[in-house]
């Protein structure tokens, strides 16, 4: 018996054909069946989210599990981000060239092998070479939810099923804020990862128990893919380190953050020249470097940037204060209510034709919400910031499914270029974030500084304001020390303690107003590309209306000469 080509294009049923090669074919599912595929994927999607959630969100805590200072600590999450963007630029052709169960099945195994070594890794060294592997595989479980996802709903609906898929993920940080501290209490850092792997074995069962269907396969991967993959990977891990590390370390007194830049730079540029001239390119130059999809790029990675003040600005600054995961819980539970509203928003009012209008409400809350948190002071708690962190929650999900449609068109009409449109948007969503906790993060210091002088120079003895301050200090540490010199000393600490605190609340406020004006800045460009685009599609309706004017003038012109004839 012949074996069967496995790349030989299957006849389908009109309803049942993939949308591309390499995604699965959608039959007609019992509703029992479309149900558990719902819910796999939401288990999925959540699984592979929380994996980087976790760590993000008890990077202190692990920090003195880990007994590692802030900039050791703060490699977990960059390696995590250096791993999901370098495996991206292969995991779509190896979906294509090896099918979906191999996909599904040998990516979730490894990812069960790696949150089970996860519980192993006994040092810092130990636990970046891990998280790197997890960031690696975890990249595959974001697609992998949204192909369960499409499958539970009927033809009519896949948009809602493409909204949730993509956006279920944006509920991972609050929800790890929400029970992370118990998880930590189980068996210090180790009791967030048996969480982790658990929900990993859970999902293996479910990928296992209701399989996807089967689709069509291509014959993908060329030589010269793994001449890029190891060009730009490197690269783009490099980036990644300086743009996570670089507020921390400081950019300009620290020599690597130079050299890993000049290196990073070399190795993106080396693979952008080779797949530039490249007959079948992994990543599309020529189609990335086209208008619509630059001013697509850059309006996802500034909203990205401006939904960074979420956990860089309010978060960063309630932690500032004081305030721990537990003492956040109320906020969390408001993020996560804003992401859900804006799930369900998006889902119901998403329609290919108008994809542009949702990125403008977006923007919108976005100015809104800064603007609300930028008023801000040493007694804001969370409570104070619950409607404003909603608004952020719902901009941040209303606005990423109408952001990748409205690039996703050509890819249906063009396949080949699914890979660099799978790297734009992961770079705009990963990157993205990083560089917009970086900004915000130095931003946030250099304004912390120049509020700090300021106060300096007020806190003079020769101010009523400053002395009667000292005054209530050395009463209240009067009882507890009992040396005049040295309680004279600790006044005036405590003094500058609180003026430290202001000058911090002050730099945020600023921060807040700053991410204000990035998405005025952004909307104002997104409304004008609308109106000068409305603007020549006018002018071409005018245009082609008199050409009909008078081509029917002509043909009653002719008409009529004819008949005098």
């Amino acid at each position: 018996m012949a074996k069967r080509n496995p790349y030989a294009v299957r006849e389908w049923l009109p309803h049942e054909k993939p949308m591309l090669p390499g995604s699965p074919s959608t039959p007609l599912h019992p509703m029992p069946k479309r149900l558990a595929f719902g819910l796999i994927g939401l288990l999925i999607s959540l699984t592979g989210a929380l994996s980087n959630a976790l760590v993000t969100a008890n990077l202190v805590n692990l920090q003195g599990t880990f007994g590692a200072w802030s900039n050791e600590i703060a490699w977990l999450p960059a390696v995590y981000v250096m791993g999901n963007i370098s495996i991206n630029l292969l995991l779509v052709k190896f979906r294509q060239q090896f099918g979906l169960r191999v996909f599904t099945e040998a990516f979730l195994v490894l990812y069960v092998l790696v949150a089970f070594f996860h519980l192993f890794a006994n040092d810092l060294s130990s636990a970046i070479v891990v998280r790197t592997a997890h960031g690696m595989v975890a990249a595959a479980l974001s697609s992998l939810g949204i192909y369960y996802q499409v499958q539970a709903w009927p033809a009519k609906h896949r948009l809602k099923a493409l909204v949730i898929g993509l956006t279920v993920s944006q509920l991972a940080i609050p929800l790890a804020r929400l029970f992370s501290s118990e998880l930590l209490q189980l068996n210090e850092w180790r009791g967030l990862y048996l969480f982790e792997l658990g929900l990993a074995l859970i999902a293996l069962g479910g990928v296992l128990l209701v399989k996807l269907p089967p689709g069509d396969r291509i014959k993908t991967f060329e030589k010269m893919d793994f001449v890029t993959f190891i060009l730009l990977a490197p690269g783009m891990a490099l980036l990644c380190g300086v743009l996570t590390l670089g507020r921390i370390e400081w950019w300009f007194t620290t020599p690597w953050l130079g050299i890993c830049t000049a290196i990073a730079l070399t190795l993106i540029v080396a693979a952008i020249v080779i797949e530039h001239n490249r007959r079948n390119p992994l990543i599309n130059t020529r189609w990335l470097s086209s208008g619509m999809m630059v001013r697509l790029g850059i309006v996802m990675i500034m909203i990205r940037i401006v939904l960074a003040e979420q956990n860089t600005g309010a978060v960063g600054f309630l932690q500032q204060i004081g305030l721990q995961n537990d003492q956040m819980r109320g906020l969390a539970l408001a993020i996560m209510a804003g992401v859900i509203a804006g799930i369900a928003a998006s889902a119901l009012t998403i329609k290919p034709a108008h994809l542009n209008w949702p990125i403008v409400t977006s923007l919108l809350v976005m100015i809104i919400a800064s603007l609300m948190d930028a008023q801000s002071s040493p007694l804001t708690r969370g409570p104070e910031m619950y409607f404003s962190q909603f608004l952020l929650g719902f901009s941040s999900a209303f606005f990423m499914a109408p952001a990748m449609l409205m690039g996703i068109g050509s890819v249906v009409t063009q396949p080949k270029n699914l890979v660099s449109f799978v790297v734009l948007f992961g770079m705009s969503q990963n990157l993205g974030g990083l560089i917009g906790s970086a900004i915000l993060g130095t931003f946030q210091v250099w304004r912390e500084k120049y509020h700090s002088s300021l106060l300096g120079d007020q806190l003079s003895l020769l101010d009523p304001n400053v002395t009667e301050r000292l005054s209530q200090y050395n009463a209240l540490f009067n009882s507890l020390v009992g040396d005049d010199v040295l309680r004279s000393a600790q006044s005036t600490s405590q003094l500058q303690t609180v003026a430290t605190l202001q000058a911090n609340v002050l730099a945020w406020n600023d921060t807040y107003l700053l991410t204000a004006a990035l998405a005025l800045i952004t909307l104002m460009w997104v409304i004008w590309r609308l109106t000068r685009r409305r603007y020549l599609d006018w002018r071409q309706a005018q245009f082609n209306l008199r050409e009909q004017q008078q081509l029917a003038a002509l043909q009653e012109s002719t008409e009529k000469h004819e008949s005098a004839g």
